[in-house]
């Protein structure tokens, strides 16, 4: 070969190993589902325009002035009609016959390997998109976040990706939807680390990146450079003393992200205890949320014009306090009761309402010292949404992106923080957390639950074992557990169905009295009903059964039902399957191999 074949050689080269580079790969793939994510978004808003116009005669952001000039029983029907659809549609359509939100997506990644359905996602986003446009109380960022992630986890499935590329992909479409609801990139970027993901690897980082880079990209293209919310101008910190007053804020602020969270919980309850098919409860809930509207409609819909409105300092203090307790019952009232949404845009409002009455007192008290309502309406809504959704750090990220405010960020660090450490220590989890935990999902240390649950029994257990009749004579019995590795013996009939275990403690007596030889067999002194392991058991079962039965060795069945032997999992084989799992994991994430 010539020099100049071996130089043309070489690009051709280098572009291979560019396909093979797993971190290549998924950089164009962030691209892709930034551009998915991002044009996802754009669509949601405008099906909750097509929704609101069916029901106020009106698709655009300002609907407050638009149902003040409406008859009182439209207002009081419209919520309770989108009610009655999502009921009906979530009833005949949705997994498990419920909405879907973040708290699924932080399953997925979690639990399942960043697995989902964009099927689910799609129906999803019909139900919050009803839900939002009828008028109530939820937030569309939610909606927009499972949507995003379900694209992701969608092409992720398609090329039959490994279980980190799927956490990242699933991650990047998270992020790119945050970012493109806001016009916040590095808030967006943040959020699908911290409360998705759960790591900062450089894997997962980049991706997510450029994803949430992508995402902005498309909605700066489409509605423009321009913030979520009219935020009022920049702010100095008049004072270090001023501090304190931030701090007590943070402290406020966790007290109401509590009470929500704990409204919404007791709502949902006392929504399923009432004498009502399920599907009828989003219309009785949307009634309550229309009766209220009727006299504050500040608190239907995402409330993004009321939130501009407390930032701008046009409410008095009676109406921002009243306006806190309204927009927490007719928010707690929506989730309960089974709309679809999200709780950001709600949490947001609450916050700004909370943190301008806090304002406004504070500055009365102490006007030389104050920065002025303005500065603790943006704080409080910080503080507020960061506990809520159990994410200080990309709330203070996306006010800081917000604001474009140092002086005003640092303040908004000291309440957030408090906030989120407060909500945290009292309740042990975020409004997303709880739902979960509710459902009885425990996603604390939930990449290692995940691991657990990615490798089954049939995975490790060994199919040599000591298998014997249930007719064996007691001598031949002694003889053969005294040969036994593990000093067990398991009775399998003719089927090869399991009927006992038998070890040297269970003879008792009988170990060395041989006078009852010719009375017993071996089906006499057997456990009947030992503890098993189900072929399709994860490590998680796995560990459970041992910490509880006490045992070293487990038999494995097919199913419980016909309790055929397969073969048995030991204890010291679970946790080095368990071992070798969170060390293949751990090279993932870090590129390895």
């Amino acid at each position: 070969m010539t020099s100049s074949d071996q130089s043309a050689g070489k690009p051709a080269l280098s572009v291979k190993r560019l396909t093979k580079n797993d971190q290549v790969i998924l950089t164009a793939l962030a691209v892709a589902i930034g551009l998915l994510a991002g044009g996802a978004a754009i669509a949601f808003r405008h099906a909750i325009g097509v929704f609101q116009g069916l029901g106020y005669g009106f698709g655009g952001e300002g609907l407050i002035t638009i149902v003040s000039g409406l008859p009182w029983w439209q207002v009081l029907l419209v919520p309770a009609i989108g009610g009655l659809a999502v009921g009906v549609f979530v009833h005949a359509f949705m997994p498990n016959r419920r909405p879907q939100g973040v708290a699924d997506v932080i399953e997925a990644n979690a639990l399942r390997g960043g697995r989902m359905f964009v099927a689910d996602g799609l129906k999803a986003a019909v139900v919050s998109a009803i839900s939002i446009g009828s008028g109530a109380s939820v937030g569309r960022e939610g909606p927009v976040v499972h949507l995003g992630a379900s694209l992701g986890a969608w092409i992720s499935q398609r090329l039959h990706l490994g279980r980190a590329p799927s956490r990242t992909l699933l991650g990047c479409g998270v992020a790119a939807a945050v970012a493109a609801s806001f016009n916040a990139p590095i808030a967006g970027t943040f959020f699908a680390l911290e409360v998705v993901i759960g790591h900062y690897a450089l894997t997962a980082l980049a991706p997510v990146v450029i994803a949430s880079v992508t995402g902005t990209i498309i909605s700066r293209i489409y509605y423009g450079d321009f913030p979520a919310f009219i935020l009022p101008e920049t702010h100095t910190i008049t004072s270090f003393w001023e501090f304190p007053a931030f701090a007590l804020l943070g402290v406020t602020s966790a007290a109401a992200a509590i009470v929500f969270i704990r409204a919404a919980m007791v709502t949902e309850d006392s929504f399923s205890r009432l004498p009502l098919p399920r599907w009828a409860h989003p219309a009785l809930g949307g009634l309550a949320v229309g009766a209220i509207g009727i006299f504050f409609p500040q608190i239907l819909g995402v409330g993004y014009e009321a939130t501009d409105a407390a930032l701008s300092g046009r409410y008095e203090l009676w109406f921002l306090l009243t306006l806190v307790v309204l927009k927490m019952a007719a928010t707690a009232v929506s989730l309960g009761s089974g709309f679809g949404g999200g709780v950001f845009s709600p949490s947001l409002l609450m916050g700004a309402a909370l943190g301008g009455a806090f304002g406004i007192i504070a500055t009365s008290v102490f006007p030389e010292l104050s920065s002025g309502h303005s500065a603790y309406t943006i704080v409080g809504m910080g503080a507020v949404a960061g506990a809520v959704l159990g994410a200080p750090i990309s709330t203070i990220l996306m006010i800081f992106e917000l604001t474009n405010d140092y002086a005003i960020t640092i303040a908004v660090m000291i309440s957030t923080t408090i906030a989120a450490i407060i909500t945290q220590q009292w309740l042990g989890q975020s409004f997303f957390t709880e739902q979960l935990r509710r459902r009885g999902v425990a996603v604390t240390g939930g990449h290692d639950i995940g691991l657990l649950r990615s490798v089954c029994a049939r995975d490790i257990m060994s199919r040599v074992f000591d298998a014997l009749a249930p007719a064996t004579p007691i001598p031949e019995l002694r003889e053969r557990l005294q040969r036994a590795p593990w000093g067990e013996l398991f009775l399998v009939d003719e089927s090869g169905r399991l009927t006992g275990v038998i070890t040297f403690a269970d003879l008792h007596e009988t170990a060395f009295d041989t006078s009852h030889d010719a009375e017993l067999i071996a089906e006499n002194l057997a456990r009947k009903r030992p503890t098993v392991l189900v072929a399709d058991d994860d490590l998680e079962t796995a560990f459970q059964a041992f910490a509880v039965s006490g045992e070293v060795n487990l038999p494995v069945v097919e199913d419980r039902d016909s309790m055929l032997m397969m073969g048995v999992a030991q204890e010291h084989e679970v946790v080095l399957a368990y071992h070798r799992a969170r060390d293949r994991a751990r090279g993932e994430e870090r590129g390895g191999d």
